[in-house]
């Protein structure tokens, strides 16, 4: 089981970006075992409604909710794991651990962990920190 995280997921959200298209491959290759999680929703959802909320113009509001249809449509091809009562006592686990990284990489972390999944992402300088944290880059060829 592999769980994508927001910057695997980010790439995917680009297009023709050559990094998408081979994460998507990836995807392709193995459909019943690619996951994102209600985490990265919650970080994505969050940084278009800033994006929204600087917009000066009716043009940029109108790319801004573009962007936000095209990461709603993105989730809804892809199966989402919730945060569920296994990942909430990982994550209070991992809290009391004293693991010092950012709070939503730690609440992907215990997910992750809770699944016993492997994490795809560029992230490696903080996930390495998380003990038995299984990780895979997969924009690297």
């Amino acid at each position: 089981m592999f769980i994508l995280d927001t910057d695997h997921l980010s790439f995917l959200e680009r297009g023709s970006h050559p990094v998408g298209a081979r994460i998507l491959a990836r995807m392709k290759s193995e459909p019943d075992q690619c996951f994102a999680t209600i985490i990265s929703y919650e970080e994505q959802t969050r940084g278009w409604f800033s994006v929204l909320a600087q917009a000066k113009t009716v043009t940029d509001q109108i790319r801004a909710y573009e962007k936000l249809l095209a990461q709603l449509r993105n989730y809804c091809s892809i199966k989402v794991l919730a945060f569920d009562e296994k990942a909430a006592t990982k994550f209070q686990d991992l809290k009391r651990s004293k693991i010092r990284i950012a709070t939503m990489d730690l609440k992907m972390a215990s997910m992750v962990l809770a699944h016993d999944a492997t994490l795809a992402t560029r992230n490696f300088s903080d996930f390495v920190k998380v003990p038995g944290l299984k990780l895979e880059d997969w924009t690297k060829e």
